[in-house]
């Protein structure tokens, strides 16, 4: 089969990951275990490439969302420790044991599972970090310490190695959710410490935290995952302090034009024809739309780069096309590259621009770029 051009694709810098998780691993410091999270295929940048650019640069712990993402990075060849950070559904946790993945558990009763799991492990009893629901209301535990203690202690072939929580404002400084989640947190903690349970490894903090200074929340383990693809969470609310991350995007989105065409002054462009030209318009019809990840809202709203120009997205966001207004760029033809994340001589646009006109994260654009978009290592 084959060959067949690139309709759209994305270049991805490892030499740029990896520099952000060295960036990451000068603000920590040498105390601090730095877990990168590769879940989503790492957001879209591929888990695979990704994880063993991060083994060269150092790291030891990588976080996974389930089972499959933890299997697929194993039968890749890499034999970093992997945490399953959400999954532990019964279908799947005889693969955690199969694939050499330590699991997150949610439940005192997960905790008894695992240990029985455990049981035929030759006499090695087998690691579990346990999560606590600090005021998130999501994963995790409320369970008091009193209640925890007893079934840590009856678990013979299983070891909390990590207690850990997930903060749900930590970017809003007007809040004071953070400070009141992380106060919990050290509560259960100290409860635990005093009957006797001292997992080595805490751990509370993403990105976020990690970037505006929260010291007091990196324990002993951060997990940032959007700062190691290049993004810091912009902080919305309250008196934040001073950024002390410096990372950069590791990922360019490009598209090819498919046709370039005039149109009068009055022309309806794209379903339901909600833009009508307002003057004589040359466009261009891209190689992208919604099903390749462009957020359909950026109907007739967003932009792209073109030869180094703006160009508007006019009419509505198709499924497999997206249109662009390119009267006020330099010619372009059929197969010439457009910009849709990325840099052209002085102007930009990120995957956090790129949301906000959206109306949406930039998590989700990055995460929504689909498998079909070809991927592209510049720097292997």
């Amino acid at each position: 089969m084959g060959p067949f051009a690139f309709r759209s694709w994305v270049e991805i810098s490892l030499k740029q990951i990896a520099e952000n998780f060295r960036a990451i691993l000068q603000v920590v410091g040498p105390d601090v275990e730095v877990m990168p999270v590769v879940k989503a295929d790492a957001y879209r940048h591929g888990a695979v490439e990704v994880s063993r650019a991060l083994a060269a640069a150092g790291a030891r712990w990588l976080a996974v969302s389930n089972v499959e993402e933890g299997a697929i990075l194993r039968d890749r060849g890499i034999t970093m420790r992997i945490l399953v950070m959400a999954d532990f559904l019964p279908a799947e946790r005889a693969g955690l044991v199969e694939y050499n993945l330590t699991p997150v558990l949610h439940s005192l009763p997960d905790i008894a599972e695992w240990d029985r799991l455990s049981a035929g492990s030759n006499g090695e009893p087998r690691d579990y970090h346990l999560k606590i629901d600090s005021g998130m209301g999501r994963l995790g535990t409320r369970a008091s310490a009193a209640e925890i203690l007893e079934a840590v202690g009856a678990a013979k072939h299983a070891r909390l190695e990590g207690l850990m929580t997930h903060f749900a404002s930590s970017a809003n400084y007007a809040s004071t959710q953070t400070d009141e989640q992380l106060r919990t947190f050290e509560t259960i903690c100290s409860e635990l410490a005093r009957g006797g349970v001292h997992p080595p490894i805490l751990h509370s903090s993403s990105s976020t935290p990690v970037a505006y200074g929260r010291r007091g929340a990196w324990q002993r383990m951060v997990r940032p995952g959007h700062a190691v693809y290049g993004y810091i969470s912009q902080i919305a609310k309250g008196p934040a302090p001073p950024c002390l991350l410096e990372v950069r995007p590791a990922l360019t989105w490009k598209t090819s034009v498919l046709t370039v065409k005039d149109l009068p002054a009055g022309a309806l462009v794209g379903y339901g024809g909600i833009h009508r030209t307002t003057h004589p318009a040359r466009i261009a019809v891209l190689a992208a739309g919604y099903a390749d990840g462009i957020p359909h809202r950026l109907s007739n709203k967003g932009r792209v780069i073109a030869k180094g120009h703006w160009a508007p997205i006019i009419g509505a966001v198709s499924m497999d096309v997206t249109t662009i207004d390119i009267t006020h760029c330099p010619p372009l033809e059929p197969g010439d590259a457009v910009t849709l994340l990325g840099s052209e001589g002085d102007i930009s646009v990120d995957a956090q621009q790129m949301a906000r006109v959206a109306g949406t994260i930039s998590y989700s654009v990055l995460c929504g770029i689909h498998a079909r978009v070809k991927r592209i290592y510049v720097d292997e």
